[in-house]
Order: structure tokens, then sequence, then C-alpha cells
């Protein structure tokens, strides 16, 4: 029988990654030495599938015999045996949670089982046919044409179709180190038939999309890139992705290749979101009376919780001298962005603050703070008003600012004029100290106007009378 396109595309597919194998294993060998020629042998296709299939044959009679898997075991508790699941289900319109089946086609496949087995042999039923599935899918599904394609003949094929398929056939087994759950799913608690007993998997492929994914949005140099346009109030096309109170959890040890593949590919990593409730700090906010200077050393806002933990870690990390490369340039960036956001922060603190509390006797600070903290007084203080309008208070706070970042940091550091002209530029750029003087403007402007609109009516009254 003629073979078809599709079978010669997955013929050629299979022949590509075994030439790529044998390439890689003769590298350093001469064409007339033994060893040469026992590799030509050994990767004749015919022999190198059959090899393929004897081995699988020979791990499914061991204790823990190789698997393909999407959800395993084995990261619910290490010692664990039992089940490890193929599951390709597709999502229909009736789910609305995200799960393996949301990844489509180009999904991450597992292998777990006994390491000392050459894993990345069986790496080439994870590749894909031309028509867009997995070898392995096809090779479940008994597909004639990729039965055609690997064997000999017909039924050849479909006999080691049937033993590759064995990869990814679970067993209902479960452990006694493995989670298990009893889930109600009839009306009575009491009897013992209205519940199921459910056995949680890990979802591997799943988790290996996120980690990749948080990695993306971390590390890459198109997020560096989005952050920096950030930063800098820049418009950009690549999203920012933020994921607070990240965490790892480290599964395998030193030996992750334990756990599965996969696990080991991340070095034993994990990511963990934050499932929490919102926090809601409820800060007693104080005018800040009775002291010179909110940016003093450590000054109020030098001794936030907050600002004091980013300062004492940016001091630390530049106290290592790093090397003068772009990853401490980002980093030093990072810490300086998150003590501006922190800034920015104090700033709207401030400003909730009922208006003229600068004109409390006991205030003390420079006439700058107050026109930057208590704007609200320029309503009914004409005179503060007026000073306000004709001074450079913003240079002022920037200046003040990079004096302040510049004495945390000091002590071990030598900081000088470089250092200082750096934090005033950065928060002359800062997005959102610009968007706090932007808003101060509009909001001075509308005053002045109707400051203006009022003094003429007044105008117009008098002339009436």
């Amino acid at each position: 029988m003629a073979m078809t396109q599709q079978a010669a595309g997955i013929r050629e597919v299979i022949e590509r990654f075994m030439k790529e194998r044998f390439d890689t294993k003769a590298e350093k060998l001469a064409p007339d030495d033994p060893k040469y020629q026992a590799l030509v042998e050994q990767f004749q296709r015919d022999t190198w599938l059959n090899d393929a299939a004897s081995r699988i044959l020979s791990s499914m009679r061991g204790e823990n015999p190789i698997k393909f898997a999407t959800h395993t075991v084995k990261a619910i508790h290490p010692d664990a045996r039992g089940t490890n699941l193929w599951c390709r289900e597709r999502s229909d319109d009736r789910s609305n949670f995200v799960g393996t089946a949301s990844l489509g086609n180009d999904y991450f496949v597992d292998i777990v089982g006994n390491a000392a087995y050459k894993l990345n042999e069986y790496k080439f039923l994870l590749l894909f046919a031309p028509n867009g599935e997995r070898l392995l899918d096809l090779a479940m599904q008994g597909d004639q044409e990729f039965c055609q394609a690997i064997g000999g003949s017909q039924e050849d094929g479909e006999n080691l179709a049937k033993i590759f398929s064995k990869l990814a056939q679970p067993g209902a087994v479960s452990h006694t180190l493995a989670k298990q759950v009893y889930w109600l799913t009839g009306e009575d608690a009491v009897e013992d038939d209205d519940f199921h007993l459910l056995a949680p998997l890990y979802a591997t492929s799943l988790a290996h999309q996120v980690f990749q994914t948080i990695n993306r949005d971390r590390f890459s140099d198109e997020a560096k890139e989005a952050r920096k346009s950030k930063r800098e109030g820049k418009l950009g096309e690549q999203e920012v992705h933020d994921y607070p109170n990240i965490a790892s959890q480290k599964m395998g040890g030193t030996k992750p290749q334990n756990i599965s593949q996969l696990n080991s590919e991340r070095g034993g990593n994990n990511y963990l979101l934050a499932s929490l409730p919102p926090r809601w700090n409820v800060r007693d906010i104080r005018p800040p009376l009775k002291v010179e200077s909110v940016l003093s050393d450590p000054g109020i806002f030098g001794w936030r919780k907050d600002v004091r933990s980013l300062v004492s870690d940016l001091k630390r990390f530049l106290e290592t001298n790093p090397n003068t490369d772009m990853h401490t340039r980002d980093l030093r960036d990072d810490y300086t962005a998150m003590i501006l956001d922190e800034l920015a922060l104090f700033t709207m603190e401030m400003h909730e603050l009922s208006p003229g509390w600068s004109a409390d006797e006991n205030c003390r600070l420079s006439m700058e703070e107050a026109f930057w903290l208590d704007p609200g007084r320029t309503q009914d203080d004409s005179d503060f008003r007026e000073v306000r309008n004709n001074t450079d208070w913003p240079g002022e706070i920037r200046r003040r600012f990079a004096n302040w970042l510049n004495k945390a940091l000091g002590g071990k550091l030598p900081l000088g004029d470089v250092e200082f002209r750096h934090w005033h530029q950065e928060l002359a750029r800062d997005a959102s100290h610009q968007r706090l003087l932007d808003s101060d403007r509009r909001w001075m402007k509308a005053l002045m106007d109707d400051l203006e609109s009022i003094d003429d009516w007044g105008e117009e009254g008098n002339e009436q009378r």
C-alpha cells in the first residue's frame, strides 16, 4: 500500500528527530570507527523504534514504570506511588475555570517514573505531526497513518502504536501518601454511598505553563523594557505584569528529576500565587507637626516601615559592590521605583488631611514642604496661595528627596553629587510623581479661574449698586 502524504510527513518528523540524536552521539566518532558503525545500525528506523518499544515494555514490568502525564502524584508527596494521569479532555462552554484543557494542543507533557531509563528517547512521541497533533495522541487513537509511518507493515505499526500508547495509559491506583478527600455527591452525609473518594493530583502541564509565563513576565528583556518605560512615564506596546507576594515551592530537593521531567527542567521550583483576602491597613494619619522636614534622616517619610525595608535592601545590594551591568542597573532602578511609589503614597495620605493643617502654630515645616503636602490651604489663605504660585517648590522637593536618599544610603557607600543628580532625575521622571503634579496644576488652575470669576461677579455687583 502506497504511503499517504500524512504518513510520509509523520515519518519525516521521526527520522529528523533520530538524525539529531545520531549526530549528537556520533559527533566525535570517525566514520571508520566500529562504534560509529554500531550507531548507524542502532539508528536504523525500524531497529530504533523496536528498541524503544522493548524498553517501554521493560519499564512497565518494573516497580516505577515510565509514564507521560499531565497530572502527577509525586508532586503531592515524593514517595507516593499510584496514578499519574494523561488527561486531554477538551474544555466546553459550560466551564468557567482555567485548567489543563485551556492550554490547547501546544501543552507541556511531563515524564515520570524510573529516572534510570533514557527519557529523551521517548520524546519523539511528543513531537507534532504535520496536522498539528502530537504523535502520542495519534498512537493512543491507533491512527492508521501513524501506524503506517512507524511500521515495516501495517500490522507492525499497529503493534508499536499499542506499546507507545501504554506510556499514557493510567492505572486507577492511589497510595497512602497521596492526598485523598471524601466529597459529598448525594444529600445524606451519613450514608457512605453519597460520597466519592477523590485523589487530587498535581496539574504539572498547567504548572509548567504558569512557571514559564511568570518568568517571561518577570525576567525577559521585553518585560524589563516595559518596566523601564513605566518608570519613565512612556507609552509602550508591552504590558507590565506584576505578581505580588509570589512564593516558590521547591520539589525534590537536590534531585528534582525524581519528581518529574518538567520539575527537573524548572530546577525543582514551582511558583505559588498569593490567594489571600485583602489586607486593609488603616493608618492614623496625623499631620507632621513639630518637625522641620519630613525628608530629614530618617524623618517621618524615611521611618515608614515599607520605606525602611526598601532603603535597607537597596543599601545592602549596593554595598556588595555589584558589577556595573544591565542587571545591576535594572535592580537599582526597580528599588528606586518602589521608593518613589512610597513617596507618592505618602503625598496622597498627607493630602487627605484637613486643608490648612500646615497653618498650625506647631508646624515647623519649610514653606516648600507645606506647599507640597498641604495644597488645600490655598483655598482660604490668599498669602499662602500667592507665594506658592510664585515658588518652584517641586524643584526644592526633588532636591530634598535626593539629599535624603543619599544620606539614608550613606555610611559605607561613597555617595556624592553623581548619585544626588541621579535620584533628582529619577523623581523628576517618575510617572506617579508627575501625575500628582499635573493634577495639582489642573486643580490650581480651576481654583484660580473660580476665584477670578467670583471677583468679576463682585465687581459687576458693585457697578450695579
